[in-house]
């Protein structure tokens, strides 16, 4: 067994204030480091924060994928060797996207553009248009996505099926009416995600009310049996949680002597229902 410590980081974001979130997401990424994680994932649009007045003010914001939060990124995880998992607000060729990067002490790995945009995202960013990467690194097979991407079972299975050990999710999940004694439902997405497909899912989600906002906080660590390893956090604050996974065990699809999550579909089946 080979663990990787793994890093899920809570950060106070504000719109408006670049600087002061890059300090924040640099600030974690060094408690990470020094808690000896390998992988540290950040929240999404940590440059720009979130609530946005409108298309404009987010493009005041944007940044391309060598800009100064990327960029800085690279450099923490070059000094640290890590890899760094985080969202931004991208301008690629003229065009808004709400964006996620990964690097690690090569450089830059990859550039993921969320496909699913969530209720007033879609005044601002265009939907990306290709399918979620599953990186090969040194730590192992690790996927990235964000925030509402994870409500869609179909989008979470591409990634297990295409082989990875674990899916790093960053995203603001805005609070929404809880019945007593319940969690947010949000936290059950990730926990689906990791026990439908037997891999390890990583959520850094963000804390700090924005012009009437507030969130669920819910950054947190899955196994591969879907329960929590680290967190869920569940309170208005910075946080960095770490997890020590054993990533090459989610190759492992078995559930029991009989059963395996991926050889079990029926796929000769599905697309099949209809109404009688």
């Amino acid at each position: 067994m080979t663990l990787t410590r793994v890093a899920v980081a809570q950060l106070p974001l504000r719109v408006g204030e670049p600087k002061a979130n890059r300090a924040a997401a640099a600030e974690a990424v060094a408690e990470a480091a020094a808690a000896g994680a390998r992988l540290v994932v950040l929240p999404e649009l940590v440059n720009s924060g979130y609530v946005f007045t409108g298309a404009e003010e987010a493009g005041d914001l944007a940044e391309p994928a060598d800009g100064p939060t990327v960029t800085e990124w690279g450099r923490l995880a070059k000094d640290h060797d890590l890899v760094i998992v985080g969202g931004f607000c991208e301008m690629a060729d003229g065009v808004l996207r709400n964006s996620q990067v990964m690097v690690d002490s090569t450089g830059t790995r990859a550039v993921y553009r969320k496909v699913h945009l969530w209720h007033d995202e879609q005044d601002v960013f265009a939907p990306g248009d290709a399918a979620a990467p599953v990186v090969d690194t040194a730590l192992g097979r690790i996927a990235m996505m964000v925030c509402y991407d994870l409500e869609f079972p179909e989008w979470v299975r591409a990634v297990g099926l295409a082989g990875a050990d674990l899916l790093a999710v960053s995203t603001n999940w805005p609070v929404s009416p809880v019945p007593a004694g319940e969690r947010s439902v949000l936290l059950a997405h990730a926990q689906v995600a990791a026990v439908a497909n037997r891999m390890f899912v990583a959520v850094a989600d963000r804390c700090a009310a924005e012009r009437g906002v507030s969130w669920v906080c819910g950054t947190s660590v899955f196994g591969p049996d879907g329960y929590p390893l680290a967190g869920p956090v569940l309170r208005d604050g910075p946080a960095v949680l770490v997890a020590d996974c054993d990533l090459v065990a989610a190759r492992d699809k078995a559930t029991g002597p009989r059963n395996d999550v991926h050889r079990d579909r029926r796929t000769d089946l599905y697309g099949m229902s209809r109404t009688r």
